[in-house]
C-alpha cells in the first residue's frame, strides 16, 4: 500500500458536551493555569529587579533578554525544566534558586531549532545550584538524540560553593556536564558558545569544547578567579587581566573571537548558526502541506474534566492536535483501551499511542464492559506491534498518556500480562527513532511505565496541570500502607475507639501526603518530568518536537512512506 488514509475525526465541542459542563471544565482549568503561568513568571524573575538592575548596569542584558535576541522575530521559547527546584530552600542561602538558575529551551534560529543554555545572571551571578548541573545535562541529552545544534549563553561564577555536595561529586554532578559536551561533539552535534561575563572553574570548562566560542570584552574565563591567585593584590591583577579577551583570543587560543558586547556576541552567534544546513523537514513532508487542526486546540480545556475519576472521549483529543484533524487508526478492533494509528503534524508523519480511558467491551465476552485506562493483553500487544512498526519505518511516537496501570487478577495472570508486558518493556528501551511523553492526566503504576515514562528516557515528558504521577492514588495507597488495621471491606478492623481515631489520622495523612507528591509542579521540582505546560499549549508543543525530529539527517532511519512496514502489519491484519 502506497498510501495511507487518513480520516476526519472529531466533532464540534457545542455537540459533544452541554455549555454548562464546557465552562465548568474551562473555568477549572483556567485557574490551574493562572497558578502554573504565576510559578513561571517567578522563574523568569530570577532573583527580581534590584538584580536586573545590577546586570543592566554593568552594561550586560539578562538571561530571557539574550535569549529572546538569539530567536527568530516573532518566534516562541520553549523552555525545558523550567520548575526544578521549585519551592525547594537551600540552607547555604537566603533565597532560591529559581529554575536551578539556568535557562534550558528549544529555541528557533534562522528557521532552525537549537537547544540553548543560558546561566541566569540574576541568580547568584549565574551559579549552578542543586540540580542545575543534571538540568543542563537533561537539554544536552535532548540535542543529542535529535542532533540539534546547541547554544551555550555563558555567564556562570561557577558552584554555588555552600550546597556544592550536592553538585559536585556524584555521577551526574558539574563535571558530567564536560562529558556531554565531548558526547556532543564526537556524534557531530554542532556547539556554538558565548561568554558574556563571569566563567570560573567549571563554568570556564564549559564553552571550549564547543565549536565556536565568541567573547566579550566584560567577560573572562579562568581556572580560578583573581581572589584566588596569591599575590593578585600586590600585582593588581583581576580576573579579567588573567583570562579575558585579551588573553584566550589573542594568546591562548581558547577563544576565537572577541566581541564589544552582548548583542554583538548574539548576532555572530545566529550567523554560525546560519551557516549549519536548514532544517529538512520539508524533504520529509513529501510534497505535504503543514495544517492546523481543524478543530481548535484551545478547546482540550473544556473536554478535559479536571476529575481524574470523569472520564472524556479520546479521539476528540486527536482530532485537536494533529493536521487537519485526520488520523488513520491502526488495529482498532483490537485491544480497544489503547488508540494507535498515524497523523501529521506540520505535514510531517507521526505515530500516537494513547490511552482511552473510556469502558471498553471484553472481546471474549460480548456484553461485558472493561474499565478504560488499564491495559489488558491485547492492549499491550498493540502498543508493541505499533510501536515496533514506526521504529523500522523512523516515525517519530508521541505516547499520550491517561493510565492506572495494568490489569490484574487471576486472568490477567493466566493470559501472561507479564510476558506481554516485558515484550512491550523491550521495545521501547531500545527504539531508536524519537518517542515523546506526554502525561495528559494519570500516570500510575507500572502502566507509567509501559507507556514510554521518564524511566525509558523518551526525548521529552511534559506533563499538565491536571497530570497525576504516581504508584497509585493516594487513597489507595493509604489502604495498602494500611491493609493489615483493615477488615477485608477496607474498613478498619478495631473497636478500640483511640486506636481507630490514630488509624483513621494516619491513613488522611498518608494519603495527603501522596496527593502532594502527585502534584505535576512538584513532579518537575525534583525532574521527575521535563516541562508543565497548559493543555492549550500542548499543540504547539508537539510541531516543535515534530519539526525538531526531522530537522537533522544522517542519524537514523527515515522511510519513506511506501515502504513502511506499517503497511504489512496492516495487510496482514486483514487476512485474518
Amino acid at each position: 500500500m502506497a498510501r495511507t488514509p487518513l480520516d476526519r475525526l472529531g466533532s464540534p465541542i457545542d455537540e459533544l458536551m452541554d455549555a454548562a459542563t464546557r465552562s465548568a471544565n474551562a473555568d477549572k482549568m483556567a485557574a490551574l493555569d493562572a497558578s502554573l503561568e504565576e510559578k513561571l513568571e517567578q522563574v523568569r524573575a530570577g532573583w527580581g529587579q534590584k538584580y536586573l538592575d545590577r546586570v543592566h548596569a554593568k552594561g550586560k542584558l539578562s538571561t530571557w533578554e539574550r535569549a529572546e535576541l538569539l530567536a527568530d522575530p516573532g518566534s516562541e521559547i520553549f523552555p525545558i525544566g523550567s520548575l526544578v527546584n521549585h519551592g525547594v530552600q537551600f540552607s547555604g542561602s537566603r533565597r532560591a534558586a529559581p529554575g536551578a538558575g539556568v535557562l534550558t529551551a528549544f529555541v528557533q534560529v534562522h528557521g532552525r531549532w537549537v537547544i540553548a543554555v543560558a546561566n541566569d545572571n540574576t541568580v547568584a551571578s549565574g551559579s549552578w545550584w542543586p540540580k542545575t548541573p543534571e538540568k543542563i545535562q537533561r537539554a544536552q541529552e535532548v540535542a543529542l538524540k535529535l542532533r540539534l545544534p546547541v547554544v551555550y549563553l555563558v555567564d556562570c561564577s561557577g558552584l554555588f560553593l555552600p550546597e556544592q555536595a550536592a553538585s559536585f561529586p556524584g555521577r551526574s554532578g558539574a563535571g558530567h556536564i564536560f562529558k556531554k559536551n565531548a558526547e556532543l561533539s564526537a556524534n557531530g552535534v554542532p556547539q556554538i558558545a558565548g561568554v558574556f561575563g563571569d566563567c570560573i572553574a567549571g563554568g570556564g570548562y564549559m564553552p571550549l569544547i564547543s565549536d565556536r566560542v565568541y567573547m566579550t570584552e566584560s567577560a573572562y574565563m579562568v581556572i580560578a578567579g583573581a581572589a584566588l591567585i596569591q599575590g593578585a593584590k600586590s600585582l593588581k591583577l583581576t580576573s579579567l587581566d588573567i583570562g579575558g579577551p585579551e588573553v584566550h583570543v589573542g594568546r591562548s587560543g581558547c577563544a576565537d573571537v572577541r566581541v564589544p558586547d552582548d548583542a554583538s556576541c548574539i548576532r555572530l552567534i545566529r550567523e554560525e548558526v546560519e551557516r549549519l544546513p536548514s532544517s529538512a523537514a520539508d524533504f520529509y513532508r513529501h510534497g505535504a502541506e503543514a495544517m492546523d487542526p481543524a478543530l481548535d486546540p484551545g478547546e482540550l480545556s473544556a473536554i478535559f474534566p479536571v476529575d481524574h475519576r470523569q472520564t472524556y472521549a479520546p479521539r476528540e483529543v486527536i482530532a485537536r492536535l494533529v493536521d487537519g484533524s485526520l488520523f488513520h487508526e491502526v488495529m482498532a478492533d483490537r485491544g480497544r483501551e489503547v488508540i494507535v494509528g498515524v497523523a501529521r503534524i506540520q505535514g510531517l508523519w507521526v505515530g500516537l499511542l494513547m490511552n482511552n480511558p473510556q469502558l471498553t467491551e471484553h472481546p471474549d465476552k460480548p456484553g461485558e464492559m472493561r474499565a478504560g485506562g488499564i491495559l489488558y493483553r491485547d492492549g499491550i500487544a498493540k502498543l508493541s506491534a505499533f510501536s515496533r512498526a514506526c521504529n523500522d519505518d523512523g516515525i517519530p511516537m508521541f505516547w499520550l498518556q491517561d493510565i492506572a496501570g495494568f490489569d490484574i487478577g487471576a486472568e490477567a495472570e493466566a493470559m501472561g500480562l507479564l510476558g506481554y508486558g516485558s515484550s512491550l518493556i523491550y521495545g521501547i528501551s531500545t527504539h531508536q527513532t524519537p518517542m515523546f511523553t506526554v502525561l495528559m492526566r494519570k500516570a500510575s503504576g507500572a502502566g507509567y511505565y509501559a507507556m514510554a515514562g521518564h524511566p525509558y528516557e523518551p526525548v521529552l515528558q511534559l506533563s499538565t496541570p491536571i497530570t497525576r504521577q504516581a504508584v497509585m492514588e493516594g487513597r489507595t495507597l493509604a489502604i495498602a500502607a494500611y491493609n493489615t488495621k483493615l477488615d477485608d471491606n477496607f474498613e478498619i478492623a478495631t473497636e478500640d475507639p483511640e486506636e481507630r481515631a490514630q488509624i483513621e489520622a494516619g491513613m488522611a495523612q498518608t494519603a495527603a501526603r501522596i496527593e502532594a507528591d502527585m502534584d505535576p509542579v512538584a513532579s518537575a521540582s525534583r525532574m521527575d518530568t521535563d516541562e508543565v505546560i497548559p493543555l492549550d499549549a500542548l499543540r504547539r508543543w508537539l510541531e516543535v518536537l515534530t519539526l525538531a525530529s526531522y530537522q537533522s539527517i544522517g542519524h537514523r532511519r527515515i522511510k519513506n512512506p511506501r515502504i513502511w512496514s506499517l503497511h504489512d502489519l496492516e495487510a496482514l491484519l486483514r487476512c485474518r
